[in-house]
């Protein structure tokens, strides 16, 4: 089975908000015949566009190919959450890779939120970027950590957005008796993640970039110049670079033992009033919680909780992905019991064994960013950016990336989804108790 096509039909977006409210692109063609490049780009989402982007304006030929369209996958779908640093705190980061390199990877997810910022105020890029990140604790014990976190980020990185939230004034922020205090981070904030992509496909198309859809890579020959087929065409490129995420599949198993796809859930309600949205939402903030399958939430621009939480490690959505994450949503805004659900889709991200993203050169002139492990707005388009800078022979941010260990699954790609999912349970359950 195909996640490609495993609940999604060829060429169509998902019945999301994003894609019911978005500007849309005129579909791009189908790859045909024999092509050659400078580089090719595998995957039209965030890191692949912004590669393509990147490297078009420095003069080179790139082609990039994707199995569906353009911000199909995770890009299109997701929580639109830009979050600063990694994926994991700054100070577990310290402890993983040391002092040196944590700085480095907090200044890399300092640059991927500069680079959301500049691209939300090009014409091309049609969302606005909205400052604020709530992230909110479900356990009272973990609030000591907030106050430790914050003040840490102070001291050590001397960054000063982040402010502590006490359980009163947390609850003033996000209307729900789930939470027990948090942290403000106004560095972070939110997109729409289409729009982001969207945009990133015209600045890269605008540049030179030949785009295709509906082109899925079925075969890549390492070698100078690498060898790459779709079903309708031969592309012959000196440089590769794998920008496909959840939906590698089998086409480098080296990568696919690393970066594992899962499954996540998201919901949009009804409009409500500008006065409904303030009393569940203040000031427009974004909001992440700290469960290990975690509970995200914001306002689209016409008033709809957008709602993200449930996970799954099967290839199969549920049936009724609405009441599988309605239960979620009303544990933590129960006053939304009777709140209509106008839009539910799922999506496919990746994820790594430590969250940290997957940056490696493969046989030389094959580079691939991946796992970003749901976070991937800012990162995912940085990584594009960085990339880039590799192949012209500017690689210090890339090595950097590089340098994080990032270990194969248990049982590599073939037995890594059960293994997953009793870790998945067993961290669900702690979250329960």
């Amino acid at each position: 089975m195909d996640l490609l096509t495993a609940n999604d039909r060829p060429g169509e977006y998902p019945p999301s908000w994003y894609a019911a409210a978005a500007d849309h692109l005129p579909p791009f063609p189908a790859a045909q015949g024999d092509l050659t490049c400078d580089v090719c780009v595998i995957g039209a989402g965030f890191t692949g566009l912004s590669t393509a982007w990147h490297l078009a304006k420095r003069g080179y030929d790139v082609v990039v190919l994707d199995a569906q369209r353009v911000g199909f996958g995770a890009s299109g779908r997701n929580g639109g959450q830009v979050s600063m640093g990694q994926r994991r705190e700054q100070d577990d980061l310290e402890g993983l890779v040391g002092k040196d390199h944590a700085r480095a990877l907090w200044d890399i997810g300092a640059q991927a939120v500069d680079l959301v910022k500049e691209l939300c105020a090009m014409d091309e890029v049609r969302t606005d970027f909205a400052p604020g990140i709530v992230h909110t604790v479900h356990r009272k014990r973990d609030h000591k950590h907030n106050i430790a976190y914050a003040e840490h980020m102070h001291r050590h990185y001397g960054y000063d957005r982040i402010s502590v939230l006490s359980p009163k004034d947390c609850h003033a922020i996000v209307n729900s008796p789930a939470y027990h205090g948090g942290t403000l981070d106004l560095g972070a904030g939110h997109v729409n993640p289409l729009e982001l992509v969207l945009g990133l496909a015209r600045l890269a198309q605008t540049a030179g970039a030949r785009i295709f859809e509906q082109s899925k890579v079925t075969r890549l020959d390492k070698g100078d110049p690498a060898t790459l087929r779709t079903d309708k065409a031969k592309i012959t490129a000196r440089y590769v670079v794998l920008a496909c995420n959840g939906y590698l599949g089998r086409l480098e198993p080296h990568v696919a033992a690393r970066v594992m796809p899962i499954n996540n859930y998201i919901v949009a309600t009804e409009p409500m009033s500008p006065a409904e949205q303030e009393a569940i939402i203040a000031n427009n903030y974004a909001v992440a919680d700290s469960k290990f399958v975690v509970n995200y939430f914001r306002f689209s621009e016409d008033h709809r909780l957008l709602f993200g939480g449930t996970e799954s490690y099967g290839y199969r959505f549920p049936k009724d992905i609405a009441a599988s994450v309605r239960k979620p949503m009303c544990e933590i805004f129960p006053q939304l019991k009777d709140t209509r659900i106008d839009h539910a889709w799922g999506g496919t991200l990746s994820i790594t064994m430590n969250r940290l993203p997957h940056f490696e050169r493969i046989a030389g002139n094959i580079l691939t960013m991946s796992g970003y492990s749901g976070a991937g707005v800012a990162l995912g388009t940085l990584a594009g950016q960085i990339g880039a800078d590799a192949i012209a022979g500017q690689a210090e941010r890339f090595d950097v990336m590089a340098r994080i260990p990032t270990v194969p699954f248990p049982g590599g790609s073939a037995f890594r989804t059960p293994l997953m999912v009793l870790g998945m349970l067993w961290y669900g359950l702690r979250d329960r108790l």
